[in-house]
């Protein structure tokens, strides 16, 4: 009896910091109810009569992130006043995103509306919070739209396969996406690398097995759940932004890209281009900051690292 409560213990421990970030997300959105309902609002989720909302939640998930990870956002300089595309590595749990999404807001007052899978929005009980984060299912017209408003527009080219599939090599699998690069040349805005070091670390998934991956590719259900939930040392590395610039050359992309011989006739398309810069920008930073394959007795020690910037 001692060995298997101990043993449930053990395994329940690995999923019980997840489990937590579920909660709080709800707690959130209930939050907000609330305040809506009391504040008797039918405003436009995105209008700035929700700042205050906004900064709450916002600064309860920064206490988080400072507490549990210790969490540092670098180069908010490299955003552009206006509009433009943040591109970034999707982690098991995108917390590392949630906490950069509160910190910008808390710094700049800014809000970045968000990409997210379709299956995020038939989660029940999060309507509103999706709303008034900006959380958007990102088609074509709904991005153009966003940064002919001047908002940033961030997506995961990855997305839930990333999240469910990579490891701790941080490969990136972003397939043949490139809808991004099409929309950043449509709205002649930057394209923004993002990364967060030591995400993999702090929260995994099970190694890939055919039958999930199958499963996957079948459903688009992430039915691999996620565990971990390590206090690790997280950093978020903003890049250099990718300006938009219509007149470059095929050689200019052998210089600065990672080159895809079969890709030799397509890469002249702006998009192409566009989608291999990203690529190999936000690979750029994963071998910058990160320790490949990831360690996690290094990202726990990083915490008390305190010259590594």
């Amino acid at each position: 009896v001692i060995i298997a409560s101990l043993t449930i213990s053990g395994i329940l421990g690995f999923f019980i910091v997840p489990l937590t970030i579920a909660f709080f997300i709800y707690l959130s959105n209930i939050s907000l109810l609330i305040y809506q309902r009391n504040s008797e609002l039918e405003a436009d989720p995105l209008s700035n009569v929700w700042d205050r909302a906004r900064k709450t939640i916002a600064s309860f998930w920064d206490i988080y992130a400072r507490i549990w990870h210790g969490y540092e956002l670098h180069g908010v300089e490299n955003l552009p006043e206006g509009p433009g595309i943040l591109v970034y590595y999707h982690g098991a749990i995108p917390i590392d995103y949630l906490y950069f999404l509160s910190r910008l807001f808390l710094w700049k007052k800014r809000l970045c509306l968000s990409v997210a899978d379709h299956f995020v929005f038939r989660l029940p009980g999060l309507k509103l919070l999706l709303a008034v984060t900006g959380v958007m299912p990102g088609t074509r017209e709904e991005c153009l739209l966003a940064l002919k408003n001047g908002y940033l527009v961030s997506i995961s080219p990855g997305g839930v396969r990333e999240a469910l599939f990579s490891d701790e090599s941080y490969q990136l699998m972003w397939g043949n996406r490139k809808g991004f690069a099409q929309v950043a040349l449509e709205a002649k805005v930057p394209i923004i690398p993002m990364y967060t070091q030591n995400v993999r670390e702090g929260y995994r998934t099970f190694k890939e097995r055919r039958f999930f991956r199958q499963l996957y590719e079948s459903t688009r259900l992430p039915f691999i759940p996620p565990y971990g939930g390590l206090p690790v040392k997280l950093r978020t590395y903003i890049g250099k932004p990718i300006p938009y610039d219509p007149n470059i050359t095929t050689e200019e992309l052998v210089e600065k890209c990672l080159y895809c011989p079969s890709m030799h006739k397509q890469v002249r398309k702006g998009k192409f281009l566009f989608s291999f810069q990203t690529k190999t920008a936000v690979q750029a930073l994963i071998r910058k900051h990160q320790t490949l394959p990831g360690n996690i007795w290094k990202a726990l020690l990083e915490r008390f690292d305190k010259r590594r910037k």
